[in-house]
């Protein structure tokens, strides 16, 4: 055998290895999830059955959990792609020293820990909802509102820079040309600006929806008497766990394998219909 086939041997070794590690424990959650045993495992494998399915639709916790969380990553798109957007575009606007300094403040976030966040969305909104007497039913105590406001703290950075990305591609010679023309700040911010930017607007917001969706450290210190998903589960795993987790996290790889193969056709139907037109 050759030098070559040997060293490419080795190198699928190792590419079969990494994703073997990579997508292993996944394959054996999955296929707990339908193990007829008492505690999440593969083996001894008992027989076929769904009904830790039935089990985990009727767990009336985890369904509030997930409604929860459904609504606050909606809540944290819907406050963090615009903060996002306008950091990126501003960040644009400004000299290099301005900028990175602006950088290093906009990011800063991102570095800090998630129970440090958490505890200081807490402690700011108490404070500031004591200040202004305001009662403990307003807003300023309320899970939903300190949760978003919270985890978007940080999300928004991460839609932020999936803007700059973006940015880095544009043609700032379309914007001087609109205004040429008469076009205002706001037609062009409308109409040239993000047209542009949709499909990074499509990508911060599921940035976001999902780091909203999996948080728990922030979460845990914000959320106060109402819980999501990822606190459920805490608390379940930490009582005693069994397949219907399994099953729950079965579910999840099967979405998102659904939902990135819809994408990727129509990714490709729509590169055939513009390599046809053109």
């Amino acid at each position: 055998m050759s030098a070559a086939r040997i060293k490419n041997a080795m190198i699928g070794f190792y590419v079969l290895l990494f994703f073997a590690w990579l997508f292993g424990p996944l394959v054996i959650m999955s296929a707990s999830a339908f193990n007829a045993t008492d505690f999440p495992t593969v083996t001894p494998w008992r027989g076929f059955t769904t009904e830790w399915f039935v089990e985990l639709f009727s767990n009336r916790d985890i369904r509030e959990g997930a409604t929860t969380s459904l609504l606050i990553g909606l809540g944290v798109v819907l406050v963090s792609v615009p903060i996002g957007l306008a950091a990126a575009v501003l960040m644009t606007k400004l000299n290099s020293r301005a900028r990175s300094i602006y950088y290093a403040i906009v990011v800063s976030p991102v570095l800090m820990p998630g129970v440090i966040i958490g505890v200081s969305t807490k402690v700011f909104w108490d404070r500031l909802g004591t200040a202004t007497g305001a009662s403990f039913s307003s807003f300023f105590f309320d899970g939903y509102f300190l949760t978003v406001m919270g985890q978007a703290s940080f999300i928004s950075a991460y839609c932020m820079l999936i803007f700059l990305a973006r940015l880095q591609r544009f043609d700032r010679a379309q914007e001087e040309a609109a205004l040429d023309l008469g076009a205002s700040h706001v037609q062009v911010f409308l109409k040239i600006l993000v047209p542009f930017l949709r499909p990074a607007i499509f990508s911060a917001a599921v940035l976001a929806f999902l780091t909203s969706f999996e948080n728990y450290n922030t979460t845990v210190f914000t959320i106060l008497p109402e819980k999501t998903l990822t606190t459920v589960l805490a608390s379940k795993v930490r009582l005693g766990t069994d397949p219907s987790i399994s099953a729950l996290a079965f579910l999840i790889i099967a979405i998102t394998i659904l939902g990135a193969v819809a994408y990727e056709v129509k990714a490709r139907a729509e590169a055939r219909r513009t390599g046809a037109v053109g």
